[in-house]
This record gives structure tokens, C-alpha cells and sequence, in this order.
């Protein structure tokens, strides 16, 4: 098995987050893996590090997996000799651009030339934003794997009064430029800060990229259209769902019909009996994506 190589990444805003990357031998491509939110990190997932990229690097891709700035729930991080608050209690997504752009950067300057994306849960949304804001961008192709509805998820978990009191709580701690303080009514077992939880959960937000929940339960909650993050994607892109997806309202294949209805030229493929993460999938996994990466350059 081939041994990863530790990066640092450093991004346009000063930021520097850690990353390896599994270098296939004499490659221009590489995929640059996106993990999701909550505690997540790429450093604490063996499966699915050394098996994608055992995938990978047979397919001749090799695979960057880093730790964006949302990584874990509360981290302090370097900015101009200062330290900053980052995590998921803090996190915007549409900072994800900022990420993306910075590990396609540390990519170019190692030689590679060729780049497509690959998001877990919330690195899936992420990879819409991206597209969303920056239709002109070098990737070639995506992969979405089990892209979720954190906006439903907390209106169904916090009831539409509650819901909506919290919104509108953060929306005026944030203009108060008290954004950064925890939302302690929601403490233990939700970390938010104002403007964490403002961004995750305002229905019109660029988190809420896959409104499951407005569209199987027929209750709108956003004004803008819904799925525009999705739709706006205009490369080859492949979807990927576990049937057992614990997030997914207990109907995947309804929510992946939706999709498909969106987006008939993508590819899509559902996992039996794979969870959010496809825990024990990653086998199966790896050899779908590295499929779907065969061709060299997506016309």
C-alpha cells in the first residue's frame, strides 16, 4: 500500500489546513476529497483512506483528502498572527471556495492538471456551492455522496416554532457582532454559535442545497428556488447514495428520483445496505468512483 504524503494547504485568507495526498505514479489527475461536517476529519477514517485510494491509484487518480476550515466542532487556526475560532460551530459554507480553490492551488504547483472533486455529506453541498458561485473553475468532474438536508433535518428535529425562534435570534446576534457566541440552549448535544447555526439552517442559505424535505413533506420553507445549487452544476457528475442512509427521510430512492428528475444526465448509483458515511462500502465505493473517473478528460 502506498504511504500518503502530508501537505499543508494554504489558503488566500492565510489559513493553513493540514492534508495528505496518495500520489499514483507519473499522474496529472488527482481527486480532492471533501469530508462533511460535526466532528469530522479526514485523519480518523482508515477504510476509506486506504481503500479509495488504493482504488485510485490503480485507475492511475491520485487522491488529496484535507481538513477544511469547518473540520471538527470548535478549532482555533492562525490568521495574521491571531488566532480565530473555526470548526463546524463557525462555519459558513460558502467559505468552501476559498478551501477548494487553495487544494486545487497546492495541487498545481505539485504538477497535476487534471482535478475532480469528491464530497461526503456536507463536501457534497460544498461541491455545489462551488460550481454555483464559480461556473468557470478547473474541475472536471464531481462525485456527491450522500449530500444532505441540514435544514430539514433541524426543522423536523427543532419543531417550526422553535425552528424559526432561533433563526431569528441568531439573525440579530450576528448584526449585534455577537455571531461567535454559542447558542447554549441548543448545548450538549448541538455546537453552534449564532452564526454557525444561521448559515446551516436559514432555509434561503447556501447550506440548504438538497431540500429533501420541502419537497417530499410539501412544506416550503425557502423563497428561492430550490435545488439552484444543483442545477447549476454543468460538468459530468456522479451521485451516490446508501439505501440505509440514516438522513435520507427512510425514502432514498424517492430523494434520488428527485435528483434525477433535476439532473437526467448525471450518473447515480445506489449502495444496498450502505449507511450516510457507506461504512464497510468502501470497496464497492472506490471501484464505482475510479469507474467514473476512467476517462482521462471530460469533454
Amino acid at each position: 500500500m502506498i504511504q500518503p504524503t502530508l501537505l499543508q494547504i494554504k489558503t488566500t485568507d492565510e489559513l493553513t489546513l493540514p492534508g495528505m495526498i496518495y500520489s499514483a505514479k507519473r499522474s496529472k489527475r488527482a481527486a480532492i476529497f471533501l469530508h462533511g461536517n460535526g466532528s469530522s476529519s479526514v485523519f480518523y477514517k482508515d477504510d476509506m483512506r486506504k481503500t479509495m485510494a488504493a482504488a485510485f491509484n490503480r485507475a492511475g487518480v491520485s487522491l488529496l483528502l484535507f481538513n477544511n476550515r469547518g473540520a471538527h466542532f470548535i478549532k482555533t487556526l492562525h490568521v495574521k498572527d491571531k488566532r480565530k475560532r473555526f470548526g463546524m460551530a463557525y462555519e459558513k459554507i460558502k467559505e468552501c471556495i476559498i478551501d477548494i480553490d487553495a487544494a486545487i492551488s497546492c495541487l498545481k504547483k505539485l504538477g497535476y492538471a487534471e482535478f475532480y472533486l469528491i464530497g461526503e455529506s456536507t463536501g457534497a453541498n460544498k461541491i455545489c456551492v462551488y460550481h454555483f458561485y464559480k461556473p468557470k473553475n478547473p474541475v472536471s468532474k464531481n462525485i456527491l455522496i450522500g449530500g444532505g438536508d441540514d435544514t430539514g433535518i433541524y426543522y423536523s428535529m427543532l419543531g417550526k416554532k422553535k425552528f424559526f425562534r432561533l433563526l431569528e435570534e441568531s439573525k440579530k446576534n450576528i448584526k449585534r457582532g455577537k455571531g461567535e457566541q454559542m447558542i447554549s440552549e441548543l448545548l450538549p448535544d448541538e455546537f453552534f454559535s449564532y452564526q454557525g447555526f444561521y448559515d446551516i439552517a436559514n432555509p434561503d442559505g447556501d447550506y440548504n442545497v438538497f431540500p429533501f424535505y420541502e419537497k417530499m413533506r410539501n412544506v416550503r420553507l425557502s423563497r428561492k428556488p430550490l435545488f439552484r445549487h444543483f442545477r447549476s452544476i454543468n460538468k459530468p457528475t456522479l451521485v451516490v447514495y446508501g439505501s440505509q442512509d440514516q438522513y435520507a427521510w427512510n425514502n432514498v430512492p424517492g430523494i434520488m428520483d428527485i435528483l434525477k428528475k433535476l439532473k437526467p444526465e448525471f450518473q447515480y448509483n445506489m449502495i444496498t445496505g450502505g449507511d450516510h458515511s457507506l461504512s464497510g462500502h468502501q470497496r464497492e465505493l472506490g471501484s464505482i468512483i475510479s469507474a467514473f473517473l476512467k476517462h482521462k478528460r471530460a469533454q
